[in-house]
C-alpha cells in the first residue's frame, strides 16, 4: 500500500458533476460544491498542519470533455475563495455586533449600578435588590464578552482554512 503524500486530499468520482451541487443553476465554474464533497475536502484539510501545503487530487472515472480538468481547478479556487470572503464578512459583522453589544452592555451596567446607589440604605430588602441589579448589570455584558473572547476566532480559523484550500494545487486525473 502506497503512502499518501502529506497534505494530499484525494477525491474519487465517477464524473465531474458529482463534485457540484446539482441544484445550483450557476455556470459550471461558479457552482457551489456538493455538500458531501465540500465536507470531505474541508474535513481532510483540517487534519493537515498549517505549515503543510495542501494539494487536491480529483480522480475521474469518466471525462468526456478536455476542458473539464481546468474547469474543476477554476471552480475549486473560485468556491473556496468565495467561502473565505464570506467568512471574513461574517467575522466583520460579528465584531461590529460585539462592539454594539459592548456599548449597550456598559450602558446597562452603569444604569443598574446607578439605580442600586439610589436605593435607600436603611432597608434590608434594598441590599438584596442592589445585589440583584449589580448581577443583572454584569450579565448584560455576557454577550459582548462571549463574542470578543470566544466566537470570533473559530470563524477566523475557518476563513484561513478556506483560503488555504483556495490556493491549493489541484490535480485532475482521468482514470483509463
Amino acid at each position: 500500500m502506497a503512502l499518501r503524500p502529506p497534505g494530499l486530499i484525494e477525491v474519487r468520482l465517477t464524473s465531474a458533476n458529482q463534485l457540484f451541487n446539482s441544484m445550483d443553476p450557476s455556470p459550471f465554474h461558479e457552482r457551489d460544491l456538493d455538500h458531501d464533497a465540500e465536507a470531505f475536502i474541508v474535513g481532510w484539510a483540517r487534519e493537515v498542519p498549517k505549515s503543510q501545503a495542501l494539494k487536491i487530487r480529483v480522480s475521474l472515472k469518466e471525462c468526456h470533455d478536455s476542458a473539464i480538468p481546468q474547469l474543476i481547478r477554476e471552480s475549486l479556487a473560485y468556491y473556496f475563495t468565495h467561502r473565505a470572503k464570506q467568512l471574513r464578512l461574517d467575522l466583520k459583522h460579528l465584531l461590529a455586533e460585539g462592539r454594539t453589544a459592548l456599548l449597550i452592555g456598559l450602558a446597562f451596567l452603569a444604569a443598574t449600578l446607578m439605580i442600586g446607589r439610589l436605593l435607600p440604605t436603611d432597608a434590608a430588602w434594598t441590599a438584596v435588590l442592589r445585589e440583584g441589579l449589580t448581577i443583572c448589570g454584569w450579565v448584560g455584558l455576557w454577550r459582548p464578552i462571549e463574542i470578543h473572547l470566544y466566537r470570533w476566532w473559530p470563524i477566523r480559523q475557518e476563513a484561513q482554512l478556506q483560503e488555504r484550500l483556495a490556493h491549493a494545487e489541484v490535480e485532475v486525473l482521468v482514470e483509463a
